[in-house]
């Protein structure tokens, strides 16, 4: 299967998904911060059973971070997998937000 990561955002939040036959098996939510939209906040991260273990959501944060970089983004990361990646990768170290 094809893991295309697809992205659907507005004014005050967004998602990278993937979906299989018109469903979404593995999605990060993210939210703007209300007083400072160059921060964004990863409220939740869900994949499904079947697809855990394949590093499915290490795709999308990476993602994620690749679109805050192009757009100058910071990150918060409320989401308990994206805090736990956070302190374990270096490479995300320029997106955090301080």
């Amino acid at each position: 299967m094809e893991n295309t990561i697809l992205h659907k955002e507005t004014d005050t939040n967004g998602l990278f998904y993937i979906e299989n036959k018109g469903k979404i098996i593995a999605e990060m939510h993210y939210t703007f911060l209300e007083d400072d939209p160059s921060i964004i906040v990863v409220k939740h991260t869900d994949v499904k059973p079947d697809l855990k273990g394949q590093g499915i959501g290490t795709k999308l944060l990476d993602a994620l971070a690749e679109y805050a970089r192009k757009k100058n983004l910071k990150v918060t990361p409320l989401c308990p997998f994206v805090e736990v990646q956070f302190n374990r990768n270096k490479k995300y170290n320029d997106i955090e937000a301080q």
